[in-house]
């Protein structure tokens, strides 16, 4: 078979397949042999029908069948051979002029190619790796919230300043709808909180989301709106008052202590405030992740040149999936996918330069490590290593599981190859001046 390609662009280009005669023809003539004794033709017995009739009949069939065996069975064993690294799957060109009839037929494929580039993770930039610290107000805060928690809540009938109010943010226009337990100092303005004192139970009390919180994004916990609504959301929200609740605050003791972190580990208020401090901090240290690795991410995305073989993903994107695509609902879908598809390539780029590779005890490591952590918990801190064992053994014979912790572990490498490649400025700051940096305010 004579296969050749033709270049359209550096990440376009046609395979174009020759099948001759003598590559189908044997197949074909089998095929119709084993036909004979079945076919059936008026005026016929079974089994006694002349070759030719049955050539008639069901040869251009058996032809189309076999040629399209032979020519899927070459393709595929081309783009092996020539080492092709295609971006979605060829897509048959169609051509008028094409015969069955033909004794030779010439077949086209459109592919989209991988694009070849350069890509530099130690490239100068203004990424900032952020440090977060948990600051003596903040520990102080989560004391008593801690003491709020496990203590013992006595109903009152009148809102007085220490009390919580639970009950039911609505506002018809907005579409909200929702329940949340509020004490008066989360208030930004003392005016706002002054509104509730004295109210009982059934009572409406009505607000404005404009400035109502020190920082806007406590919208989003409180009222359960999107981020991108709550940039400066100024509307008014009826709060009804359906429970209130005093406090009387839980001792800070030893057994206070062992219900929270296990028996010994915490005994006293200042080695609790250091592993409020270490717990908090852990998680800004995941956050702050986070966003060094978006960041990094952009940055990569956005300084890394290379073309992408757009027109052809856009025909290609038209033909998969259970519902076809138009080519304007394919033109979307590429403007939506461009940048992921990007960044797949670049991650690619980024874990081959660097020789990483992931490995079955990777994922198993991982995995265990994930399962220790979901059972802590749920309050199992000391699992046996059977146990944990026979759940990782579970967890990785579903295929699905291993492509989204296999995702997982991709990232966490990449997290780490950021961090040593990507030349980012350290900064210290507090979690509100992590926010403030995170949302540009």
């Amino acid at each position: 078979m004579d296969i050749k390609r033709v270049k359209i662009d550096a990440v376009t280009e046609v395979i174009v397949m020759t099948v001759t005669n003598m590559e189908y023809k044997g197949q074909v003539q089998k095929r119709i042999n084993e036909k004979m004794p079945l076919a059936t033709v008026k005026g016929f017995r079974k089994g006694a029908v002349p070759k030719d009739l049955v050539e008639k009949q069901y040869g251009k069939a058996i032809k189309i069948e076999e040629v399209n065996k032979v020519v899927d069975l070459a393709l595929g064993r081309y783009i092996q051979s020539e080492r092709l690294n295609l971006l979605g799957t060829p897509l048959p060109k169609i051509n008028e002029n094409f015969s069955w009839d033909d004794t030779d037929l010439v077949f086209e494929y459109e592919i989209g190619l991988a694009p070849e580039f350069e890509l530099n993770l130690e490239a100068s930039n203004d990424i900032v790796k952020y440090v977060i610290s948990a600051d003596d107000k903040m520990i102080e805060d989560q004391v008593v919230r801690i003491q709020k928690q496990f203590g013992k809540p006595i109903p009152q009938t009148i809102v007085e300043e220490s009390f919580d109010i639970s009950g039911t943010f609505t506002n018809e226009e907005k579409g909200i709808n929702t329940k949340s337990t509020v004490s008066l100092s989360i208030f930004k303005d003392k005016n706002t909180a002054d509104k509730f004192i004295g109210k009982k139970v059934g009572d409406v009390v009505t607000i404005n989301t404009k400035g109502l919180f020190e920082d806007d994004h406590q919208l989003m916990d409180v009222l359960k709106v999107s981020h991108d609504e709550v940039h400066g959301l100024d509307i008014d929200v009826d709060f009804t008052i359906e429970t209130i609740n005093g406090t009387e605050l839980a001792e800070l003791n030893q057994e206070l202590f062992d219900r929270l972190f296990g028996a010994g580990n915490v005994a006293s208020l200042d080695e609790l405030k250091t592993k409020i401090k270490e717990d908090a901090e852990n998680q800004f240290a995941q956050q702050a992740d986070q966003k060094l690795m978006a960041d990094v991410t952009d940055f990569l995305i956005e300084n890394t040149k290379f073309d992408l073989p757009a027109e052809f993903l856009k025909k290609w994107l038209q033909t998969v999936g259970e519902k076809k695509l138009s080519p304007a609902e394919a033109e979307a879908e590429y403007e939506r996918s461009e940048k992921g598809l990007r960044f797949q390539l670049i991650e690619g780029k980024a874990l081959a330069q660097s020789n990483i590779q992931i490995t079955f005890e990777d994922l198993k490591s991982f995995t265990t490590k994930s399962i220790r952590q979901q059972m802590a918990q749920f309050g199992q801190t000391n699992p046996t290593a059977q146990e944990v064992e026979g759940i990782v053994a579970r967890v990785l014979s579903n295929q699905e599981e291993v492509k989204r912790l296999s995702d997982q572990v991709v990232g966490e490498k990449m997290l780490q190859l950021f961090k040593e490649k990507a030349n980012a400025k350290t900064k210290e700051v507090s979690y509100q001046e992590f926010i403030a940096a995170s949302y540009g305010e």
